[in-house]
């Protein structure tokens, strides 16, 4: 098996890197990977990243049903339990989910020192999840209590990460066309799964490709250009 740290990863065909990478910013458009496999690959980089051996690099990726909680998870947020893998990790935030439909995006970003402000990093990623929807027709918005992005009172990006050596990894989760099944086992963030939308349910009617150009044009406009 290919060794997933290894410099030479865009040399393989399953991990190439996408059309419109630019050396600064490479991206990585992984297709429906197992979880676990992606999580293994993030901390790789990460350690990579942190020690310039590589450059900022933005994985975009799908996931098999999965559950995932972080450091302020609560246990009875977690509605029907051992149905679905679970996996407890370092990004911030309560329990989440992802499944087939939903584009999960993971910058693996270096911070230097003028941009080592947490909260403002969430927000860059929340601006350029609602440019995204703006395309399409939708306005997101934020809310000034909770991360991730709404469309009027329903809640359409969840957003958490880590950082390790000044270096990002997790990310967000844009629901598209996933099902929302995953919502009725748990109370994502906190929230009734009712609350939960996507592109589909809001009645927009795009491919995953659009999406995933959309939003990588807006996050090298907004990392990039900042």
């Amino acid at each position: 098996m290919a060794d997933l740290g290894s410099l030479e990863l865009h040399t393989e065909p399953s991990l190439c890197k996408h059309v419109l990478s630019r050396p600064e910013l490479e991206i990585y458009d992984l297709g429906l990977r197992d979880y676990q496999e992606i999580w293994s690959l993030q901390q790789q980089w990460v350690t990579l990243r942190a020690s310039q051996s590589i450059p900022d690099r933005l994985i975009l990726v799908e996931h098999s049903p999965v559950l995932t909680a972080g450091r302020k998870f609560k246990i009875d947020h977690l509605l029907l339990p051992d149905l679905t893998p679970l996996f407890q990790i370092e990004r911030g935030g309560d329990i989440s989910f992802h499944e087939p439909g939903q584009i999960v995006a993971y910058p693996i970003f270096y911070l230097d020192p003028a941009r080592r402000n947490i909260r403002a990093f969430l927000r860059g990623l929340e601006n350029a999840l609602i440019q995204v929807l703006e395309q399409f027709e939708l306005r997101g918005r934020q809310d000034s209590e909770h991360t991730g992005v709404w469309v009027e009172e329903r809640k359409i990006a969840s957003i958490g990460i880590a950082v390790r050596r000044w270096v990002t990894y997790h990310g967000l989760a844009l629901n598209v066309s996933n099902s929302l099944d995953l919502t009725q086992q748990i109370k994502p963030c906190g929230f009734d799964g009712s609350l939960m939308t996507s592109l589909a349910k809001e009645q927009v009617n795009v491919s995953q490709n659009a999406v995933k150009q959309a939003l990588i044009k807006a996050i090298q406009q907004w990392w990039l250009n900042d």
